[in-house]
């Protein structure tokens, strides 16, 4: 689904995601979310939260299993001190679609780890913060 965005007097259409949230319709805690049940390929954003709240890491691929081994990485882990390990993702099964929006999130929020960015044409996608 596509939603159209005017920026600077230009319109451009923009992928609309469908960012996971609560029941309760809240951020998800990284630090302790049922991963059991989690069968969905994606993007995902980890922030911390608390005073002054940053994008830790964002990436792709199968939501469970790159939760799981974030969950056990020091180097991500860490910023719990500076408030809680949120997560989001929002599924999109199309590799080619998932490296475009990778790209795209990865140059609108700068996270504080950065690993290897697919190299392609970014894809604008809307923000779960909006």
């Amino acid at each position: 689904m596509f939603i159209i965005a005017q920026e600077e007097g230009v319109i451009r259409a923009m992928h609309r995601l469908l960012w996971a949230k609560s029941i309760d319709n809240k951020w998800l805690n990284l630090s302790n979310l049922d991963l059991t049940n989690l069968h969905a390929t994606g993007v995902y954003i980890i922030w911390h939260g608390g005073e002054n709240p940053r994008i830790v890491r964002i990436g792709q691929g199968n939501i469970a299993a790159r939760l799981a081994a974030h969950r056990l990485n020091h180097q991500i882990m860490r910023y719990v001190e500076s408030g809680p390990m949120m997560v989001t993702w929002a599924e999109i099964e199309d590799q080619a679609m998932r490296d475009g929006v990778e790209a795209y999130l990865a140059k609108q929020f700068t996270p504080l780890i950065k690993d290897k960015v697919p190299e392609v044409r970014p894809i604008q996608a809307s923000s779960p913060f909006l």
